[in-house]
């Protein structure tokens, strides 16, 4: 072999180098998103990429038992080789599992929601997917792993079976709960008007919603921890927000999480539950989609200016959930959840987004290259977009 000639490794020798499985032609950012529009706008159609079935070469439809789901990121080595070919990531969606199943069916066997995932989007865009199993490689460095998948199509983070308020039922996977909220939180940081978008579903929407309030205490207790800010000599920048971080944490500390059958679950933003506690009853199977109402500030103990915070965030954006659900008869979903996420923690994270953002704005000049520059990474805005409903009751 000489000098200039690659070899694959033997785990990689299975992969396309070509973007696409069922197209005559080469899938790529055009072709996957003018099918997948063709997709949202008719749903009834007959599909247009029949010619070839998925199960040709993998029957059992199984990650690495063959193409189109050969490429799993195992390893480093496996990673390494996906950077020598950006037009792989590039032209994909990376699908990040924190567990190996979500649960079980009636029958007893595991269920890779994963892998639905990469069958809707092969079939309706010919979209290439590319899996990083974190519970079974271990975390990958972040800091490369992250540039990477947010240059492709979309990052899809999966859900699994353990619970975000307890760190015990992690064990037996090789990333912790703890390095799973570290790549959530960087992941959440990311953000450019060029990267991909990122769909957090079920125990990740979790994961999400604690790393929505650990970057808020980060950023509250980093600036409240400040003496001064460089190139900001008459300290008003840090003045300003100092003052924003205080009422962000005096709020945090007096905000009571409560179910709607009165049960108190969390006192204040430091307790465990804040952000994910149990669900109310046991989700499992269709549930409708409802779009969200915001709460009565006197029956629910929830601050107005939290509430109207949010009620600004609604009526600025509107995207493909809030026009399905406007348009559609009903949108149901397949439910699994022990847990839920905190509407108390996501009206709060919203607004606490919103104060520190329209407070850096006057000041950003100061902040970049600062050590709070990473502040200006931080989301804008939360929208709840809907809830679901068990016997009636939000």
């Amino acid at each position: 072999m000489s000098i200039n000639e690659f070899k694959s490794p033997p785990d990689q020798e299975n992969w396309r180098l070509t973007p696409g499985y069922l197209s005559q032609g080469c899938s790529d950012f055009e072709s996957v998103h003018i099918l997948l529009g063709r997709f949202l706008a008719d749903r009834h159609s007959e599909n247009p990429l029949l010619e070839k079935s998925l199960l040709s070469e993998n029957g059992s439809f199984d990650w690495g038992q063959g193409q189109p789901l050969e490429k799993v990121i195992n390893s480093q080595e496996d990673f390494e080789f996906l950077m020598k070919h950006p037009r792989l990531f590039r032209n994909a969606i990376a699908i990040v599992e924190p567990w190996d199943h979500v649960g079980y069916n009636p029958l007893g066997e595991h269920v890779r929601a994963s892998l639905n995932v990469a069958y809707i989007a092969q079939t309706i865009a010919d979209c290439d997917s590319i899996l990083f199993p974190l519970w079974s490689s271990g975390l990958l460095d972040p800091e490369t792993v992250i540039p990477v998948i947010s240059s492709g199509l979309a990052v899809v983070l999966e859900g699994g079976e353990p619970s975000v308020r307890d760190a015990s039922t992690f064990a037996g996977g090789k990333s912790s709960l703890a390095e799973l909220h570290l790549f959530v939180e960087k992941l959440l940081l990311s953000r450019s008007p060029t990267s991909a978008p990122a769909i957090f579903i079920c125990l990740s929407h979790q994961l999400a919603a604690q790393a929505h309030i650990r970057l808020i205490q980060k950023a509250v207790q980093q600036v409240l921890n400040l003496t001064e800010l460089q190139r900001d000599p008459q300290g008003k920048a840090l003045k300003a927000l100092q003052t924003i971080c205080q009422k962000i944490e005096s709020a945090g500390n007096s905000l009571q999480v409560k179910k709607k059958n009165g049960r108190v679950v969390a006192q204040n933003w430091h307790e465990s539950e804040f952000a994910v506690a149990p669900n109310e009853f046991k989700e499992v199977g269709d549930r409708q989609l409802l779009h969200y109402q915001s709460p009565n500030s006197e029956t629910s103990g929830i601050p107005q200016e939290l509430i109207t915070a949010h009620e600004v965030t609604a009526d600025e954006f509107k995207g493909v959930i809030d026009t399905s659900i406007e348009y559609e008869h009903e949108l149901n979903i397949a439910m699994f959840h022990s847990d839920e996420v905190n509407e108390e923690a996501i009206l709060f994270a919203n607004w606490a987004y919103l104060l520190l953002h329209n407070t850096i704005i006057p000041h950003r000049h100061i902040l970049a290259g600062s050590s709070l520059s990473w502040l200006m990474q931080m989301p804008y805005t939360i929208e709840i977009l809907c809830s679901t409903a068990h016997e009636g009751e939000v």
